[in-house]
């Protein structure tokens, strides 16, 4: 469920917005006027964020901008094709890391 509460609860309730944030690991968002202003997350959370948009920036730098429809569509294609050779997830892992070390 999304928590969103007004600024004044981080100064007034913010045993409860650790709590949300650290135990329930959970984001919550915050208000001011009515409007929404900022979110506060647990580092743990905002460090996983980080890492996934790195990661999306290094495959964007190496492949280009990706349209997961027309991934999505030639998959399906890929596996309806009795030719298709599947790799096992050692396979996978072992190109993929080949291809973010730059050796591909």
């Amino acid at each position: 469920m999304i928590n969103i509460r007004p600024v004044s609860d981080l100064r007034n309730k913010y045993p409860e917005i650790e709590e949300l944030v650290l135990k329930e690991n959970e984001e919550v968002y915050l208000t001011k006027n009515g409007y929404g202003t900022m979110v506060v997350m647990s580092l743990e959370k905002y460090s996983e964020l980080i890492k996934e948009i790195e990661l999306q920036n290094k495959l964007e730098e190496r492949f280009g901008e990706v349209d997961m429809e027309k991934v999505i569509d030639e998959m399906e294609r890929e596996i309806e094709d009795p030719n298709t050779k599947f790799l096992t997830h050692e396979e996978v892992f072992s190109k993929a890391r080949r291809i973010l070390d730059g050796e591909m």
